[in-house]
């Protein structure tokens, strides 16, 4: 970790960070512009024997429709109120095609996939728009509407995310007490920021090598992008640094999540160079709720992947219930 903070210094990293002072006012008006159509539900054919899947509308920030897939254990292999697993995804990945994730309900779970508005053209597809403008930025999603949180587009995606929450915790088949977020990378901060918005939700959170933490370290320490967008805007508007911070803050999940209340079972990646682990320790030292941590010594922002995934099939059932 030549790049970043030796691991005995990263696990006690708790840097001070700005919290805005009304920065619960402003996202209580923000979740209160969460539109209030009913969802629909259409099944769909996945080619998938063991799995149930859903095409999924709901109304997000303003009304704004998000798609998402909602996958249940097939009818023969439930029984009783389901757990859930909402999913949030990483930097311009969508819901992908019906079959692409299903993880979680094959392990029993009811798992809502959510697009994140404006994404899905990277490494999976989305079928989300962003219908809300943005002055200049660069290319990219980290700098649309930095100018002023009001218009900031992390404010829309995790108001977005919050609504997908109340959406499974309110479907006839998911036991609304059992319901977790979860994410790696941009999904990571996303869920962890939807903990600290959602306290009384949120069940669980599963937070791997997240995004959006601890943005002043991340821009000064990571050579890598999306975090090389704020470098590039910032170096090319030198009046902005100070504003743009500011705005961020209002969105960084280190500083959001001291609020969350909910298990949280997180990873981190000591060669990561997208999502620095320092960022990481960050946002887990500040985290609000009762906390776990895989560290993966010799990984890249690939983390724990399948070493991941058997830790969190063990640790969810213990804190949801079997």
């Amino acid at each position: 970790m030549d790049f970043d903070l030796p691991l005995d210094e990263a696990r006690v990293y708790r840097p001070p960070l700005a919290v805005p002072d009304d920065l619960e006012e402003f996202w209580a008006r923000t979740l209160a512009r969460i539109g209030t159509a009913a969802p629909t539900f259409t099944r769909v054919d996945s080619g998938l024997v063991a799995v149930e899947t859903y095409d999924v509308t709901l109304a997000g920030f303003d009304g704004d429709p998000v798609r998402a897939w909602l996958h249940l254990p097939a009818s023969s292999l439930r029984a009783g109120p389901l757990p859930g697993v909402v999913q949030l995804q990483g930097y311009n990945g969508g819901r992908g095609l019906p079959h692409e994730h299903v993880f979680w309900a094959l392990a029993g779970y009811a798992h809502l996939v959510v697009d994140t508005r404006g994404q899905g053209s990277g490494w999976t597809t989305g079928a989300t728009g962003d219908p809300a403008g943005s002055g200049s930025s660069q290319p990219g999603f980290l700098t649309r509407g930095v100018e002023d949180p009001e218009t900031y587009y992390y404010r829309r995606v995790y108001a977005d995310a919050v609504a997908a929450l109340e959406v499974l915790r309110g479907h006839d088949l998911v036991d609304p007490s059992r319901v977790a977020v979860a994410g790696g990378s941009q999904g990571g901060g996303i869920s962890t920021s939807v903990a600290a918005l959602a306290p009384s939700s949120v069940a669980a959170v599963l937070c791997d090598v997240p995004f959006l933490c601890d943005f002043r370290r991340a821009v000064a320490v990571s050579p890598a992008e999306p975090y090389g967008e704020l470098v590039r805007y910032l170096a090319a508007h030198r009046d902005r640094v100070e504003q743009t911070f500011a705005t961020l803050s209002y969105v960084d999940a280190a500083v959001l999540g001291r609020l969350a209340t909910a298990p949280a079972l997180w990873s981190v990646a000591l060669m990561d160079l997208t999502c620095p682990p320092s960022t990481v320790f960050a946002a887990y030292n500040w985290y609000g709720g009762p906390k776990e941590i895989e560290v993966y010594e010799f990984n890249d922002h690939e983390g724990g992947e399948a070493f991941q995934q058997q830790r969190q099939l063990a640790w969810l059932p213990t804190v949801l219930g079997a």
